[in-house]
């Protein structure tokens, strides 16, 4: 799929006890512009975008999502979850570490958690409110992506994004050029002007610039750069 459906075009299954949608496809490079509408619990996976620009908590029953893209060093989840869902649930029993009732009274330490994970969430955290808040990093996720989007569009062809304007990831920009011989080329370029980690996914293949929060404009301008100047000797 190339993009997200809109919200007319969503059909939910009535009575469902809950709606789950993940909120940025990190393969393709496809992210939600909008929170959908239901009347079911909505529970949502973040772990790609999270804390990259401001969400309205009260839409959700649960939020959730790792940290090893925007907050911490894998090893760590963080929940947000409405409060009349933490409760037992004696007739479907789940393993501990799933038990949100049982989380939420021993204060996420039923088992031994990950210490340095949550000092450097801590930390995170402290650097966020710092640099203004998510707004601050809505913007800066906006600009970052909108320099590589640029170029792409601005190519003649020569880089392709096929996924649709409205639903381009902001953390993960894909794309591809004429031949898999030019991409295989691109990216060993580009290792050697030090840029690393642009080859896309192995089931999709193309490229992926993943411009996570701690990924500075100064890099971005870097990977910009180097895909004008490839353009232009490759059309030399």
């Amino acid at each position: 799929f190339t993009g997200v459906p809109s919200q007319d075009e969503m059909k939910f299954t009535e009575g469902a006890r809950y709606v789950y949608y993940c909120d940025n496809e990190t393969v393709s490079g496809i992210e939600f512009k909008f929170v959908p509408e239901t009347t079911s619990t909505l529970v949502c996976d973040m772990s790609s975008n999270f804390l990259s620009r401001p969400v309205d908590v009260s839409k959700f029953g649960i939020i959730y999502g790792g940290v090893q893209k925007n907050l911490a060093p894998a090893g760590l989840a963080v929940m947000i979850i409405r409060e009349d869902l933490i409760k037992p649930d004696h007739l479907h029993p789940v393993p501990k570490i799933w038990d949100f009732k049982l989380q939420s009274d021993g204060n996420s330490c039923v088992n031994t958690p990950n210490v340095f994970s949550i000092y450097m969430t801590n930390l995170v955290l402290k650097h966020i409110k710092k640099c203004g808040g998510l707004k601050y990093f809505a913007d800066f996720s906006a600009t970052k992506s909108k320099t590589i989007y640029d170029i792409v569009d601005g190519s003649d062809g020569f880089y392709s994004c096929k996924i649709d304007k409205d639903a381009r990831s902001r953390m993960n920009v894909t794309f591809t050029l004429r031949s898999q011989e030019e991409e295989a080329e691109f990216v060993r370029a580009a290792k050697e002007r030090g840029i690393v980690g642009v080859k896309g996914h192995r089931s999709v293949g193309g490229i992926r610039a993943s411009l996570y929060n701690a990924v500075t404009a100064e890099s971005v301008q870097v990977l910009a750069d180097f895909m004008k100047s490839f353009l232009k000797n490759s059309q030399a």
